[in-house]
């Protein structure tokens, strides 16, 4: 019996539309939306806490993106992956630019302790991926992934780190559509959960 050369193997197309379907779904703006306002919600104590939340996940999620998308439009990037490492060190300048703007704003706002603590968490993250990302590529997709659920777990309850198999997802997915391979997947992922270091000295 014989086979066609190059057809898709069984699955394979199964298996990349969910992978494309995790890395949409559990992207750093929409996880960061998230987790930034169950952050702010633990930090307040009450619902003022998701304002500031809000404008956590703004800042280091949702300007960024909105920076890629304009870039996109411009042609300067095919798609968010920005697939070349040597392309993203506009998205981290921003990055660093946005949540630096935010924490000011936050300051001066009054904004409670934690979530400050998690905005300067993030921004030391964002300096860790930058400076690894001009000689590797490291999974930003994958270090908020677990920078989230890691701050979720320390100022709310450990039984958060269950959302580590969300993680994980993150990760396979990045892997599965050749985006990464598995060392940086896990590498972001490692530096992603240092960032509850933060919460050791300031919070």
């Amino acid at each position: 019996m014989s086979t066609t050369t190059g057809s898709t193997p069984p699955g394979a197309t199964a298996r990349t539309s969910l992978a494309r379907t995790v890395t949409d779904v559990l992207q750093p703006r929409n996880t960061l939306l998230a987790g930034m306002l169950g952050l702010g919600l633990a930090a307040a104590g009450d619902g003022t806490g998701l304002l500031w939340g809000f404008l956590g996940a703004l800042c280091a999620g949702l300007i960024p993106a909105g920076y890629i998308e304009w870039e996109r439009g411009r042609g300067t990037w095919g798609d968010r992956h920005v697939v070349d490492r040597t392309k993203r060190a506009p998205i981290f300048f921003v990055i660093l630019g946005s949540i630096g703007a935010g924490s000011v704003v936050m300051v001066l706002g009054g904004a409670p302790r934690g979530i400050l603590v998690a905005m300067l968490a993030l921004w030391v993250m964002t300096i860790g991926l930058l400076a690894v990302n001009t000689v590797w590529k490291i999974s930003v997709d994958s270090a908020v992934a677990s920078a989230v659920v890691a701050l979720l777990a320390v100022v709310h309850s450990p039984w958060w780190l269950a959302a580590y198999g969300l993680t994980v997802a993150v990760c396979w997915s990045r892997v599965a559509l050749g985006y990464h391979t598995t060392a940086q997947t896990v590498a972001g992922a490692a530096l992603g959960a240092a960032t509850t270091v933060a919460y050791a000295f300031g919070g």
